[in-house]
């Protein structure tokens, strides 16, 4: 069974960076993409970015420039740098791992105070 354990959430301050990490476990599709939605109270889930085993990323524009996803040599863990965080950038993070988004973590709360 695979599991997606997210971790490195918390609250920062704007201008403040968080870095998230995901460890996927279980029978590891280590080919597939793996990536990174965030959903804020009141709004719909959005792709933040994305990553192919190959390294091939997508960004939302939204994140363009301020964060940066990456992959473990492994390829079951995935990254998420963020920097220059905004108070916008509040949500849960859910980290995805397969080509629609298969499997999904519990979750990472990020918090930005302006």
């Amino acid at each position: 069974q695979i599991q997606l354990v997210e971790s490195g959430g918390g609250l920062v301050q704007a201008g403040g960076s968080l870095r998230l990490s995901c460890v996927a476990t279980g029978t590891i599709l280590s080919n597939f993409p793996m990536g990174w939605y965030r959903q804020a109270p009141g709004k719909q889930r959005e792709l933040v970015a994305n990553i192919t085993s190959r390294g091939t990323t997508n960004y939302a524009d939204s994140v363009k420039g301020r964060f940066t996803i990456s992959r473990g040599n492994n390829k079951d863990t995935v990254y998420l740098q963020m920097n220059s965080l905004k108070p916008e950038d509040t949500a849960v993070y859910y980290c995805t791992l397969g080509r629609d988004a298969d499997y999904w973590g519990q979750g990472t709360q990020v918090t930005v105070s302006s």
